[in-house]
């Protein structure tokens, strides 16, 4: 029987998930999702992601793309799925999808936003969802050192090793923004791509530049130097990130 290939978009929160990527040894997202498919198709169905999420690290708009041979119209399968995923996890929309779209290979970009609660105390409705700071932090500061990771850059000083060989840690940041919202800060960056907990360090290191701990300017002194990230680049955690949007 003939395959038809389908672009859908999903949003989950990532709490209680070891990640997007399929792991052996615990559960991710694709893993939870497959077996949606394979209820519906009556078989082993692969979806290939758009990215890697870490483990507990959240999406809004993360895409995906897979094959049927069932006919199943994309508002049918958007019901049919959502009726199979825990609440944890759901299907936004889904289409049709042209045989040479790939939803990794296809993107031209991607935007995360990290959110961050500063104030003496966090909301415990907001915990899973904004990493809390109870410091103050310089918003100034931290939009300046936000300023000096737009463009092309090495972001070797701003990546943990994904114990993967890479053909390059070069990668083209389009924006960084930072906004606030009374007790909200809101990173937004978008580029062609990223580089294994890039985002989470870069924020890492805006958040010490926001504490007062490090200078503006020590973010292009790091992209300039091209050395390994090492502890003075902090992750931040992975509960206040979000992969917001695939661009194509």
């Amino acid at each position: 029987m003939k395959k038809r290939k389908y672009k859908v978009v999903i949003a989950y929160d990532g709490t209680a998930y070891s990640g997007w990527q399929y792991q052996d040894n615990a559960v991710g997202i694709q893993q939870i999702v497959e077996e949606a498919l394979r209820y519906l198709e009556g078989g082993f169905v692969r979806i290939f992601g758009s990215s890697r999420t870490d483990a507990g690290v959240h999406a809004k708009g993360f895409v995906g793309h897979f094959h049927l041979t069932k006919p199943i119209p994309p508002k049918n399968l958007v019901r049919a799925m959502n009726s199979r995923l825990p609440d944890a996890i759901r299907i936004l929309k889904a289409s049709y999808a042209k045989e040479d779209f790939d939803a990794r290979l296809s993107a031209k970009g991607k935007e995360y936003r990290y959110q961050v609660y500063q104030d003496e105390i966090c909301p415990p409705h907001l915990a899973p969802f904004w990493t809390f700071c109870h410091r103050p932090l310089d918003l100034e500061a931290m939009r300046r050192g936000a300023e000096f990771f737009v463009g092309k850059h090495d972001f070797v000083s701003f990546a943990a090793n994904p114990n993967r060989e890479l053909e390059t840690t070069v990668r083209n940041i389009f924006s960084f923004e930072v906004k606030k919202s009374a007790h909200r800060y809101t990173f937004i960056v978008r580029g062609d791509g990223f580089l294994y907990k890039q985002v989470r360090s870069m924020v890492g290191f805006l958040l010490s530049i926001g504490k007062g701990n490090e200078r503006p300017e020590a973010v292009r002194e790091l992209l300039e130097a091209k050395t390994p990230r090492t502890a003075r680049v902090e992750t931040a955690p992975s509960r206040g990130l979000f992969l917001w949007k695939v661009f194509y």
